[in-house]
């Protein structure tokens, strides 16, 4: 089962993914998919473990997520958006390698018969990437984004808090 969580920047996506975590274990794990950039990320890292308590498992995996997932998990993964950078810094900002890598990886987790509840940005809605590297990397994320949803069970989309149901 995948439920998709989609939102801009501070709508409520990890809140959200996390109550709903809780609702259907009470031992979920959470993958954190990114990198530690500088000290301001570190600290909302750290903001982010501090708002789990003991029931979480928490598991840092940057690009392999299928590998640290076992049947019957109930799993976060947070945040799409990293988890990309990743491929995207990896692989010299080529979306087609990133983009093909990045679906064959996510594909995997079709095949896992465990409650996957993946969170994303929707960076499209705002402002406009002044660098080229910045735009690709929109399109690279609306179209990962695009493939997720279509093979999520369930999507949501999180405005101001409060939770749309797309599918």
């Amino acid at each position: 089962m995948i439920y998709y969580i989609t939102g801009g920047e501070r709508s409520g996506k990890s809140s959200y993914a996390q109550d709903l975590a809780l609702s259907l274990s009470s031992s979920p794990k959470y993958i954190a998919t990114s990198r530690i950039w500088d000290e301001d990320h570190k600290k909302r890292i750290d903001k982010h473990i501090a708002d789990r308590d003991e029931r979480w498992t928490s598991i840092e995996e940057e690009k392999n997520l299928a590998s640290v997932i076992k049947p019957d998990d109930v799993v976060v993964i947070d945040c799409v958006t990293l988890w990309l950078t990743n491929f995207y810094l990896d692989h010299d900002y080529n979306i087609d390698t990133c983009l093909e890598l990045a679906k064959n990886e996510f594909d995997k987790l079709l095949n896992i018969k465990a409650k996957i509840i993946i969170i994303s940005n929707e960076i499209g809605m705002g402002v406009h990437a002044q660098t080229k590297i910045g735009r690709k990397f929109t399109e690279l994320q609306g179209w990962m984004n695009q493939h997720i949803a279509k093979h999520a069970n369930k999507a949501t989309l999180m405005v101001s808090g409060l939770p749309l149901a797309l599918k």
